[in-house]
């Protein structure tokens, strides 16, 4: 996507922070979108009289956020090298828990793209019918959308969201500004449109063990506004030097924003009478005048809400909260398009994935590990229809597994390093450092402990068998790795293992016709000098066989043509068979087989030449002692790909082979 970058300009690529911030900070921003309306839904199974508390649950999530905000602070200074959650586990408890990590890590930025897709599509769809309707669909373009410009690199794509996520951030911190100085300054009276609704609780009369139930689960909920944190850590090499510095600086540039926007859509929302229920049964849920709102009705999401008691329903400012919302909710995804291929990276590195994850594409990103993160997503968005409530249910699991257990890894950090430290200072910065590593340890667990226990039967089932699944395969990988490396390793010292040298090399000519490929590569086999040389085909038309003997024959050429029954009219079993036969005479013999193959230039053309070459290739790869040797004919429709025609030369691909004559033979 663009044209093709050299790897001297990666440090062209490196991202300043007012650019890093919108790349890496707009799933952690873009979370306030739901994550206090999610606190108010569950809240109201309970009844609106719950929505009492949740200034509390509120304030729960606000700790919880600063407390990751500054472990991560002392993460990006201790680990810069982008290994984040997973090189701090592996490097302090062992690559069992760095691969737990890295395992939540992977799952939580595909759901992190699916639910923030789904979610802004919703928000699009409530006022277009049509994306209402192909909602699925709709998503599964956004992302393919994200994917083309993230593969066009990070500084690209830094830039086109950089204004968005601007303008969302001074949008919502501008309306909150504005609501808190007509309540507290001007006194006035904010009415948001569901003020005067009436809630009716699932669960009334909620008591004891029940409503602490309950309000665990709100909380579980509220922490969605916690996702995307662990990017920063993750991204510190795309960050400008002096990278560490940087990365802590937007990481709490970043946390402040956040809490302040989430703290001011919950107290706008409460002090404007907002009224919010399940999506599921907000028809007969919701009372209006008396009577159940109905199937028709929408419910509107509670940014839309206070924007609409601070700014009055309709305005130009309520129009321009509502698109900016949406619009960030897309590129929230981007977080994940910039966290997965690092990760994926480096775990590539370590031999736990492909290794074509290490690599980078021609703009300098990681091309294949964002196309694995837009397919995993889409993959999901289809699966669960682009509902936003039932991939919440399965969101933030992962990515308090990896916060606890790198905090866990952090304290241990510390503590090896004060071993050896001598200097004061230095160790009153170290001891301070595991004092907030070891809160954040405490607190992230207690939360995982509570998303686990309220969401596991409403789907984070799934993510608990995902992890485990992707857990094993990394492992598997690994093993293979080893396995191969193992196999493949050469002996020290210069002596050459004699096992390694053959005897003798046996080469055969594969022929189905006498033309311009058979006889190159009869040339090219005889200019390779092998110990024998003859050429082979396989009859499966008696008649056919017999005029290529006689023109053979009539050319004079020196090479001796064996012909090989094939009564099944099969071509791959018999040169097969005829292969095992010379390594049965001869074991430390190697046979090499020279295979003439058009070179055509269009697609289609592939479909009609090379494919018993391919099978017979594909075979051949299985025989111990057997070499392959592919000698290519460029046809005319190939120089379309080249730009132009190739003069003739010594060598060149469509230069007719001219058999020696007996004079050349005797002098020679």
């Amino acid at each position: 996507m663009g044209r093709a970058l050299r790897s001297t300009q990666l440090h062209h690529q490196l991202l300043p922070k007012r650019v890093a911030l919108p790349v890496f900070a707009s799933d952690a921003l873009s979370s306030v979108a739901y994550a206090p309306q999610e606190i108010l839904v569950i809240l109201s199974i309970g009844g609106v009289a719950l929505y009492s508390v949740s200034p509390w649950v509120a304030a729960g999530v606000v700790l919880v956020m600063l407390t990751v905000v500054a472990s991560y602070r002392q993460n990006v200074h201790a680990y810069p090298s982008g290994g984040g959650d997973y090189e701090v586990a592996t490097t302090n408890l062992g690559p069992t828990a760095g691969l737990t990590v890295a395992s939540a890590l992977l799952v939580d930025y595909v759901l992190t793209v699916a639910v923030s897709v789904a979610n802004g599509a919703d928000y699009v769809g409530a006022t277009i019918p049509f994306v209402a309707e192909h909602r699925p669909l709709v998503a599964i373009a956004i992302v393919v959308l994200l994917t083309i410009m993230n593969l066009r690199g990070i500084r690209e794509s830094g830039v086109a969201f950089a204004v968005p996520t601007y303008a969302f951030m001074i949008a919502v911190i501008g309306m909150v500004a504005w609501g808190l100085f007509r309540l507290i300054v001007l006194g006035d009276d904010l009415r948001a449109p569901t003020a005067d609704y009436r809630i009716i609780g699932e669960q009334a009369n909620l008591a004891g063990f029940a409503m602490a139930f309950l309000v665990l689960r709100a909380f579980s909920s509220g922490c969605a506004a916690l996702t995307g944190v662990e990017a920063i850590s993750n991204g510190v090499p795309a960050f400008r030097k002096p990278k560490s510095k940087n990365a802590a600086t937007t990481l709490l540039m970043m946390g402040l924003i956040a809490v302040t926007m989430f703290s001011g859509i919950i107290f706008l929302g409460l002090k404007s009478g907002v009224k919010l229920t399940d999506p599921a049964i907000v028809a007969s849920n919701v009372i209006i005048d008396g009577h159940p709102a109905g199937p028709g009705y929408y419910q509107q999401p509670i940014i839309a809400q206070v924007a609409s008691a601070v700014f009055g329903h309709g305005s130009f400012l309520f129009v321009v909260i509502a698109a900016v919302t949406a619009l960030i909710l897309f590129l929230a995804a981007n977080t994940a398009f910039n966290g997965f291929p690092v990760l994926g990276s480096i775990l590539a590195q370590d031999r736990y994935l492909p290794r074509q994850l290490h690599t980078r594409g021609d703009r300098l990103a990681f091309s294949n590990g964002i196309v694995i993160l837009a397919a995993g997503a889409c993959l999901l968005i289809w699966a669960f229809n682009a509902d936003v409530s039932k991939l919440l249910n399965l969101y933030i699991v992962g990515v308090f597994v990896s916060f606890t257990l790198s905090q866990i890894g952090m304290v241990r950090h510390w503590t090896r390093h004060l071993r050896t430290e001598t200097d004061a200072r230095a160790r009153f910065r170290m001891m301070r450092a595991r004092v907030i590593n070891g809160f954040g340890a405490v607190m992230t667990g207690l939360v995982l402990v509570v998303v686990l226990a309220t969401k596991f039967t409403h789907g984070a089932y799934i993510v608990c068998i995902a992890m485990p699944v992707l857990f094993l395969m990394m492992k598997g990988i690994r093993r293979h790795y080893d396995r191969v490396a193992e196999e493949l390793a050469a002996p020290e010292g210069h002596e050459v293992d004699e096992s390694l040298l053959p005897a003798r090399n046996h080469a055969i000519v594969l022929v189905s016709k006498i033309h311009k490929p058979t006889l190159r590569a009869l040339a090219y086999a005889r200019a390779t000098r092998p110990s024998s040389l003859e050429a082979v085909t396989v009859s499966v038309d008696a008649d056919e066989a017999n005029r290529l003997r006689e023109e053979w024959d009539r050319r004079g050429i020196e090479v001796p043509l064996k012909i090989l029954d094939s009564p099944y009219r099969e071509i791959t079993g018999p040169v097969l068979d005829y292969v095992k036969s010379l390594r049965r005479r001869s074991p430390r013999d190697v046979v090499t087989v020279y295979i003439p193959e058009y070179v055509v230039g269009r697609w289609w053309e592939h479909l009609l030449h090379n494919q018993s070459a391919l099978r017979l290739k594909g075979r051949l790869l299985f025989k111990p002692g057997v070499m392959v040797t592919s000698v290519p004919f460029q046809l005319a429709s190939s120089d379309r790909l080249k730009g132009r025609r190739e003069p003739a030369a010594p060598g060149a691909s469509r230069r007719s082979y001219q058999p020696p004559s007996k004079d050349t033979q005797v002098k020679a």
